[in-house]
């Protein structure tokens, strides 16, 4: 049915198709149990099937399944927001509005932002994902698969270099470099854009689809500053990073700089399509009357499943789970580093975890055929992994953080064997 029906460009990682899911595991059509360290691709933070959360999208179908909050109105849509603008860093008066993906939530913070200070500019960084619209992939950097082929893009983004700092784009140390990366915002304003253009730069606190990249506290506080000096706000794409993966509820309150705006998606409404955008009040209510929204703009099921989820992860301690993860994960991580050359780097914040895979560790050259024969080696002895990387040499671990010890571990030694076996 897939091959007859469905159009090749809606790639697939793995010849999987799943029947039902529990926790951290999944049982496929044929009866076969995975372990899943993708976890739909960073959705599932709460895990497969959370009972509570089934029982909350019961109770609500039952109720409705729609009705635009454009035309009428309904009680969990403003206890999401008002509950989104508590739980988000900033202490000062926000307003948040959902709609339905990632994209879509990164589309309209730049329509705020761009509407808010009357400038026209966006600054994004190399090596990041923001989605697959126009706009949104215009501020993506990776070619193929998510660029090639389709352009021309949007007007009014520039990019930066991402403070990558094992792949510096400068050549420099991390240790010697004295943030030569955001030093480098000077050049842009001098050579390519004033800084009295641009209405906002977008970052995601650990870059996701890039490679779980995490940059440097000082980068940010920096790019703070350059902030305040210009009037320029400053967006968090947490999408992928938010909701206790990095062992924070957003990965931004690591930071010390309080952002003005936070998209977020993804592990929000437990698998649901659901995104919101959390900001300054005075920055979303710039916007006239009718100019933010959408058909199923926070849909009132999604809604209620995310109200559930941010219940369960604050009395559940999911910091701790996602710590608990971190600890044991580098643990291993860092033994498999000293057992295989190929493993140039291990990195990451909380359960927000990778490895980079190179050649030889003198010249980082990438290695992606190692990646995906330890994806299927891993697949084979049931095991889901995924890559990322704008090379594609990295595997990165978005496991549910329910996950238990006794999976987590299982997870890592199917793993092991698999990098062994190449």
């Amino acid at each position: 049915m897939r091959e007859a029906y469905v159009p090749k460009a809606v790639f697939y990682t793995l010849p999987v198709v799943i029947d039902r899911g529990e926790g951290a595991a999944v049982q496929d059509v044929d009866g076969n149990i995975f372990l899943d360290f993708a976890g739909g691709i960073g959705v599932l933070n709460i895990g497969y099937s959370h009972p509570e959360v089934v029982e909350e999208v019961k109770k609500q179908a039952e109720k409705f399944l729609h009705a635009s909050i454009n035309v009428i109105q309904y009680e969990n849509y403003f206890k999401l927001a008002k509950r989104l603008c508590e739980v988000t860093p900033g202490d000062f008066q926000k307003s948040a509005m959902m709609v339905n993906s990632g994209a879509e939530a990164v589309e309209n913070a730049v329509k705020a932002a761009r509407r808010f200070t009357g400038r026209t500019e966006i600054i994004a960084f190399e090596g990041a994902f923001h989605g697959r619209t126009l706009l949104t992939m215009t501020l993506t950097s990776k070619v193929k698969p998510y660029k090639y082929g389709f352009g021309p893009f949007a007007p009014g983004v520039h990019k930066m270099p991402y403070p990558y700092c094992y792949r510096c784009p400068y050549g420099l140390c991390r240790e010697t470099c004295g943030l030569h990366c955001a030093k480098r915002f000077e050049d842009l304003f001098l050579q390519e854009v004033a800084p009295e253009d641009i209405a906002a730069i977008i970052i995601e606190p650990v870059q996701g689809e890039g490679g779980f990249i995490v940059p440097p506290d000082d980068f940010i506080k920096e790019l703070g500053r350059i902030c305040d000096r210009y009037g320029i706000l400053l967006i968090a794409d947490e999408i992928q990073s938010g909701f206790y993966r990095t062992g924070k509820l957003f990965a931004c309150e690591y930071w010390g700089v309080v952002p003005d705006m936070i998209t977020t998606a993804k592990s929000l409404g437990a698998g649901l399509p659901l995104s919101a955008v959390v900001a300054r009040k005075e920055i979303l209510d710039s916007a006239e009357f009718g100019q933010l929204g959408g058909t199923y703009s926070g849909n009132p099921v999604a809604n209620a499943a995310a109200l559930k989820v941010i219940e369960i992860m604050q009395r559940d301690d999911f910091d701790d789970k996602a710590n608990m993860i971190n600890k044991l994960a580098f643990e291993r991580l860092g033994a498999m580093k000293n057992r295989f050359e190929i493993i140039g780097d291990v990195r990451g914040r909380g359960a927000m975890i990778a490895l980079e895979f190179v050649k030889d560790r003198v010249s980082k050259e990438a290695n992606k055929d190692a990646v995906q024969k330890i994806i299927r080696n891993a697949f084979a002895q049931g095991l889901i992994l995924i890559s990322a990387g704008v090379r594609g040499n990295v595997i990165r671990f978005l496991m549910p953080l329910v996950i238990t010890e006794e999976q987590l571990m299982k997870g890592l030694d199917i793993l092991e064997n698999s990098i062994e076996q190449i």
